[in-house]
């Protein structure tokens, strides 16, 4: 008999911003921003796409057809508003819009609407809850550890630069050992609006953390998931509590010094698996040091493969949302499928977008939203929506 765990929605477990902006100073800019779009040089879809995300956020259209929540500005998404020039909000609320509202509403267009790019599958960490203590996966001779190029890079970048906003430097390993990050960072900095890094913070050093913030990264996840010795090392084995606070607590520094203009979020996240520490110990500790703390909801990324096959029928948002490229080049609709069992192709022998609407996503796409996700490996076993 399939066993029946909890559903997680990925898009709620987004964190909730500390300092949250009143709405109402939002809606006049956009407001502003409708009277002047006929006057951009946004092309047409570009322009119904933006004009949507406004209308549905004022409340001036009906509710969507098919019971679907309309697109609302989130205290999150408030917080970046506010850091943004006026003439980058129809940028933004083209691809806010595309990533929350198309995911669930299980619509395509010709590019993802975010793009995670892994510039290494290697880490120095052995988290209990990650893919990284799975011994097949991190066996050399299995071909799964390695590092991208900086001209496969570049050449990604080069194809999502104006048509994706939203691009995150992470996925199975951590970025910062990557040798070429720092080359990395120049080259896809100040090309998107939500550039995201996410790293355990251990290799941040003042060099760094000045390439970081130079790149105009937008947000910066710093993975800790405790507050307390010696449950961070349990939790993060290799890991060291004081040193990855004294190295957040530099670029802390680093950025008020330098940088006090900076439109980069920091954000200390952590996995809410048994035996977690409570959020409120989680603030008190990193509250000081970055602007937001948050935890995500615990899925056994772990162990994908070996989890209960389960009757959950709906589908996953991420096949709609977020495209990820490994270190090699091979493209994968998600990461819980770190074995890449549903690998789309490779960038290297075809273009981001030609893969993002190929005939094998559009299959996989087609199961999910048939309710047969009983075909799909390990989609059966994983219970994100």
């Amino acid at each position: 008999m399939p066993s029946k765990p909890p559903v997680y929605k990925k898009q709620n477990s987004f964190v909730e911003v500390r300092h949250r902006r009143v709405l109402k100073d939002v809606l006049p800019r956009l407001r502003e921003t409708r009277t002047r779009l006929d006057s951009t040089s946004l092309d047409p879809y570009w322009q119904s796409v933006v004009r949507a995300a406004i209308e549905e956020a004022l409340g001036e259209v009906p509710p969507p057809e098919g019971g679907y929540p309309p697109f609302t500005l989130h205290s999150q998404n408030v917080e970046e508003i506010s850091l943004l020039a006026d003439e980058d909000l129809p940028r933004y609320l083209f691809y806010r819009y595309r990533y929350d509202t198309f995911a669930r509403r299980l619509k395509l267009d010709d590019f993802p609407p975010c793009l995670q790019i892994e510039p290494t599958s290697i880490c120095n960490y052995r988290c209990t809850f990650c893919y990284q203590v799975d011994e097949e996966f991190t066996k050399k001779s299995n071909g799964m550890m390695g590092v991208m190029t900086l001209d496969l890079f570049q050449r990604i970048i080069d194809q999502a630069e104006g048509r994706c906003e939203a691009v995150t430097l992470a996925s199975r390993g951590e970025p910062l050992i990557c040798p070429d990050i720092e080359a990395m960072l120049r080259y896809a900095g100040g090309k998107f609006l939500a550039l995201k890094l996410n790293t355990n913070a251990w290799f941040l050093d003042e060099k760094l953390c000045h390439a970081i913030l130079e790149s105009e990264v937008s947000t910066v996840v710093f993975s800790a998931d405790a507050a307390s010795e010696p449950l961070y090392s349990r939790m993060r084995v290799n890991g060291n509590l004081e040193r990855v606070y004294d190295n957040i607590k530099r670029f802390r520094e680093i950025r008020e010094r330098y940088y006090p203009k900076a439109r980069v979020v920091t954000r200390v996240s952590g996995v809410k698996v048994p035996g977690a520490e409570e959020f409120e110990e989680m603030e008190k500790f990193w509250g000081g040091l970055v602007d937001q703390v948050a935890f995500v909801k615990y899925n056994p990324w772990e162990n994908a493969y070996d989890q209960s096959v389960n009757d959950i029928k709906e589908p996953c948002s991420d096949l709609w949302r977020r495209m990820f490229v490994w270190w090699d080049g091979k493209v994968n609709p998600c990461d819980v499928d770190f074995k890449s069992h549903l690998c789309i192709g490779n960038v290297k022998s075809d273009s981001l977008s030609n893969l993002w609407k190929s005939s094998k996503y559009m299959s996989l796409r087609g199961s999910h939203r048939k309710k047969n996700r009983v075909q799909c490996e390990p989609c059966v076993r994983c219970a994100f929506v």
